[in-house]
């Protein structure tokens, strides 16, 4: 018995070896043909293969189109390794940045006197201890053709006592005591004029005002408040973006407000805090574990500061508790651990972090870090925080670190998303689909075509009447239609995305089949088909052993031009919605979130750039085709 398994095994063994040197002949000789050269005495005869590869490198244009496909495969396969991205991210204060490195870039001027910095969104301002204003970050609003850096004439000649950055405007408060906005007004973001569903900024803030008597000027999501030293506080701007602002207009007893991306929340001058009717936020308390309401948080304990990012508040209280409330995310209620006796004296909030300084002159932050935000220098005296940044300043003013994002290689998208992200993680699913469908619907075209052309009769006539139904059907109705079907069944994303390659490959081999058919016709009526037939070789042996490999360059030109055809039909269903969905990016629903005049006419980098990967990608994949075709030609001119 253990001799037999042991024959067995040897068999086996065999027949796998046997199996992979017959697969290597297959490919070599496809691939590479018969042998390289043959040595005679009238000098040397090249190979096809070696007149094929020859030809196909003679074509520069070809050459080019080899090296930018494979440079292109390597980018959306290797890129996306080391390209961070969350599928689910979106930040609706980075919506339509335009391509820069200009978003930590603190001028020159500012970075040695900082008086203080502020920054809600993608612009960021700086006050010089001079009273000099600086902005600096995305400063073009390409919507209503603002520019930040043009500032009112009030600007320039008195300096400014205070200043703030929202998420489309600017507010400063001029030394001469006069308040002057700039950037979008069209939701009463500053302004006296009547606006819909808006607070218009208080007639008083239009006449001469006091610097000294104001103790904060803050900007959010289309909204501002100005509070005054005596409690007082004027409110203004969309109450559809911040939906509690109404609440706060004309309150006499705040000490600071702060704005998250939806709300207003303040803080009064008996320590505690409000958000107006609703108790609107949850908390995680240093002290102690587990999340309950603010109001249960804060158990009579006044607060000394607050601030907030886009969903968050951060607070400190008289007894050094910091307390952190909200909707958390990406790491905002991971308290910071203090050492004994070390406790805040200030903080700040941008989008997704905090940031805050204590009594031994240590810098903590925590939240969102994607773009290293949180990465700042460990020491220092004061700590102010832009939308996605953090900057350190020593006791003199000077900027001794910044951290966070730089700016986007190419812009961000309508719900903030970077850009080149997508494109890189979006190419990779592209590409993947693309080149599945030509497997699929390559590999049923060389059985079809195969079969039927070199066994004829009843079998050809079966075969070419179920291509003729396939090739009959509207391809690109049917698939929108099985789409659409599937959007009905509670299917992941992946099987979705699957399912797709499937269909793109059942329905696309057709005119490969009829090509690799008519090939074959021709090829077994050769003499080596009869010789081998003579010898007993199995018809199956010659069909796909000796009659297919000669037919394989037709099929390699083919699979590279559907491979083409495979990545604009993917691209169309998703760009028609029928594809691929959000937020899962590939280039044709990138270009179908595009589809309207204004992105067009105003931010560029949202379709120019999937629509230049898309449009290289197959101009390459038909510029090597075709040079393919020619090469492969024995009746094609390759001096």
């Amino acid at each position: 018995m253990q001799k037999d398994r042991e024959n067995w095994l040897r068999r086996a063994v065999r027949a796998v070896k046997r199996g992979f040197h017959r697969a290597f002949r297959w490919c070599k000789r496809a691939v590479l043909g018969g042998r390289s050269e043959l040595q005679t005495q009238t000098g040397k005869i090249e190979s096809p293969s070696r007149l094929v590869r020859e030809a196909f490198f003679r074509k520069k244009t070809a050459v080019v189109a080899l090296v930018l496909l494979v440079g292109l495969f390597l980018f959306v396969f290797l890129a996306p390794s080391f390209v961070p991205f969350d599928v689910n991210y979106t930040d609706p204060l980075q919506q339509n940045v335009a391509p820069s490195y200009s978003l930590r870039s603190v001028p020159k001027k500012l970075k040695k006197q900082i008086a203080y910095i502020d920054g809600f969104a993608d612009s960021t301002v700086g006050v010089s201890t001079g009273g000099k204003l600086y902005v600096w970050g995305n400063t073009k609003n390409r919507l209503n053709g603002a520019n930040f850096k043009n500032f009112p004439q009030e600007i320039r000649s008195d300096g400014v006592a205070f200043a703030s950055a929202g998420k489309d405007h600017i507010i400063a408060l001029t030394t001469t005591g006069k308040l002057v906005g700039w950037g979008d007004k069209s939701c009463g973001q500053y302004g006296v004029e009547p606006v819909l569903n808006a607070l218009p900024m208080p007639e008083k803030l239009t006449g001469y005002i006091e610097p000294s008597s104001v103790k904060q000027l803050l900007c959010g999501y289309q909204a501002s408040a100005l509070v005054f030293q005596t409690g007082e506080v004027c409110v203004w701007g969309n109450t559809n973006a911040v939906r509690n602002l109404s609440e706060f207009s004309g309150r006499k007893d705040v000490a600071k407000m702060a704005f998250t991306n939806a709300a207003a929340v303040a803080l009064l001058k008996d320590g505690s805090i409000t958000t107006g009717a609703e108790d609107l936020f949850t908390a995680a308390v240093s002290s102690r574990l587990g999340r309950t309401t603010l109001r249960a948080a804060l158990q009579g304990e006044r607060v000394t500061e607050l601030v907030a990012t886009g969903k968050c508040i951060a607070a400190t209280t008289e007894r050094g508790t910091l307390i952190v409330a909200g909707a958390f995310e990406n790491g905002e209620d991971e308290l910071p651990v203090l050492a004994n006796g070390e406790v805040f004296t200030a903080l700040d909030g941008g989008t997704r972090h905090f940031v805050g300084v204590t009594n031994f002159g240590n810098v903590y932050a925590w939240g969102h870090n994607a773009y290293g935000q949180c990465n700042a220098a460990k020491q220092g005296a004061r700590v102010y925080a832009g939308s996605l940044q953090t900057y350190v300043v020593d006791e003199t003013g000077k900027l001794t670190d910044s951290a966070g994002l730089k700016g986007y290689l190419m812009g961000t998208d309508g719900r903030g998303r970077d850009v080149f992200a997508r494109i890189t993680h979006g190419g990779k699913t592209t590409m993947t689909i693309g080149a599945v469908a030509v497997l699929v619907s390559s590999l049923i075209a060389i059985v079809v075509g195969c079969i039927s052309g070199y066994f004829g009769g009843w079998i050809d006539t079966l075969l070419m009447r179920i291509t003729e139904i396939f090739s009959s059907i509207p391809f690109l109705p049917f698939a929108m239609l099985l789409s659409q079907i599937i959007k009905h069944y509670n299917v992941s994303e992946t099987t979705r995305i699957f399912i797709i390659m499937l269909i793109l490959g059942a329905l696309s081999w057709t005119g490969l089949a009829r090509m690799i058919r008519g090939q074959v016709l021709a090829e077994r009526e050769k003499e080596f088909v009869t010789a081998a037939r003579a010898i007993g070789v199995k018809e199956r042996k010659i069909a796909f052993r000796h009659v297919l490999p000669n037919v394989v360059s037709v099929i390699f030109v083919s699979m590279t031009l559907d491979f083409a055809g495979c990545l604009l039909t993917e691209s169309s269903l998703s760009y028609l919605g029928f594809g691929v969905q959000q937020p899962r990016p590939t280039w044709g629903n990138m270009l179908n979130g595009c589809n309207n005049s204004t992105i067009i006419q105003r931010y560029w980098w949202q379709w120019l750039f999937p629509a230049l990967f898309l449009s290289l990608a197959v101009i390459c994949i038909n510029v090597i085709g075709d040079a393919m075709r020619d090469a492969l030609d024995p009746k094609s001119d390759r001096a």
